[in-house]
């Protein structure tokens, strides 16, 4: 089967994707409690401004020469934010050894919910994808599911098909937007039906993508931001990791047939996977573009694009890419 065209380069600049807080702007008793956390005054901070969310998030150059990475929100400005790294830094305390993450070294829960981490050298995936850094990519999540099969109690994860089961809805959003796309009815039965593809007891971060990855110098990848794991089956990571090699243009489809996480997998179970995804991501996409993080929708609609031709070429949708167009009806 010719596989459908991609929907285009990707959209958002990889590296300047957020709007964040800088080192300057916290208020001096957060700086100094960091200080005394890293054990030196910092003499620079170095903004990371890939992502989507607004919060702090830099590298700390310290007197002393060591490094460490602080993240750092505002509960009563940024309230979804500071919640979320809170959950991070419960997840982190509780991940067993094994795991190829970043560890916390210090959390500050207070006016501000400040997480100091060990600072790990390496680069974030470049765009468009290469082989290489998939294969690290995935090597690690292959390392994450072997540790965390069965889920540590510790982490006490709710499961997948939980925090997804209102997934299947989304397809009646897409469906009112773009009445237009064939095969709909097919798309949003197969993620109503995803519970039996997706349940499992295998710890699932839920949100790989190139800038919550960081290749060090050795060429292994480390997995970053643990704000949404949840428990589910063992491969829905890997087949995340590539819907961005994906839309670069990379054989996803020859990488599933030789990774061990993947090459086993029901097909109907992928589909159905891709199928839920897919409407999630349409959905998000045409939502209103929130003023504190001006790329997510841009990339949440051309993941939609990349994972509705995806689940097209894969279920013999004669769909015309990113048009909506049947061509099986055209004459």
């Amino acid at each position: 089967m010719t596989a459908l065209p991609a929907p285009g380069p990707y959209p958002a600049p990889p590296d300047a994707t957020a709007r964040r807080l800088h080192w300057q702007f916290l208020p001096p008793g957060v700086r100094a409690w960091v200080e005394r956390r890293c054990g030196s005054p910092v003499v620079e901070a170095l903004s990371q401004d890939a992502g989507f969310t607004p919060g702090f998030a830099s590298v700390l150059v310290c007197a002393d020469g060591s490094r460490h990475f602080v993240k750092a929100a505002s509960p009563k400005a940024q309230r979804v934010f500071a919640d979320s790294y809170r959950e991070e830094a419960r997840k982190l305390a509780a991940l067993p050894d094994g795991i190829p993450a970043p560890r916390l070294v210090a959390l500050l829960d207070d006016d501000w919910v400040v997480l100091v981490l060990e600072h790990q050298e390496g680069v974030n995936p470049p765009r468009p994808w290469t082989p290489a850094h998939l294969d690290a990519t995935l090597d690690a999540l292959e390392s994450v599911a072997a540790v965390t099969t069965p889920v540590p109690p510790a982490l006490a994860l709710d499961p997948f098909v939980v925090e997804t089961a209102d997934w299947p809805a989304h397809w009646d959003v897409v469906r009112e937007r773009r009445p237009d796309l064939p095969h709909l009815d097919e798309a949003q039965a197969l993620a109503a039906a995803h519970a039996a593809a997706t349940d499992g007891d295998t710890l699932v971060h839920t949100d790989v993508r190139a800038d919550n990855v960081l290749v060090d110098p050795e060429g292994r990848a480390w997995i970053c931001d643990w704000n949404w794991p949840v428990r589910g089956a063992s491969w829905l990571d890997s087949l995340l990791a590539l819907v961005g090699p994906r839309g670069d243009g990379l054989d996803v489809e020859g990488v599933i047939a030789t990774r061990p996480l993947l090459r086993d997998v029901p097909a109907e179970h992928v589909d159905s996977f891709l199928a839920l995804v897919t409407g999630f991501f349409l959905r998000m996409g045409g939502e209103a573009v929130p003023p504190t993080s001006p790329w997510l929708r841009a990339h949440q609609a051309w993941q939609g694009e990349v994972c509705w031709q995806w689940l097209a070429e894969r279920r013999g949708w004669a769909v015309a890419g990113g048009t909506g167009r049947d061509e099986s009806r055209d004459e």
